[in-house]
């Protein structure tokens, strides 16, 4: 293990940290999702495709 994953998972022991980390990574997630379906709609992508980003959204918000 490299120190990083060492420090981190040290870190990890830490209910703040811990809850801070998750839900700054939830954030990054539904950031990203949220980029690309707004991206997938400027571009004019078939249907399909922008029903695929609400899904993966969904997806993520009900594990919240």
């Amino acid at each position: 293990m490299n120190n990083a994953k060492q420090i981190i998972n040290n870190k990890m022991k830490d209910d703040n940290f811990r809850r801070y980390y998750i839900e700054e990574k939830l954030k990054l997630d539904l950031e990203f999702i949220i980029d690309e379906l707004n991206d997938n709609i400027k571009n004019d992508k078939p249907k399909k495709e922008i029903l695929k980003g609400v899904k993966k959204l969904k997806r993520v918000i009900s594990h919240t």
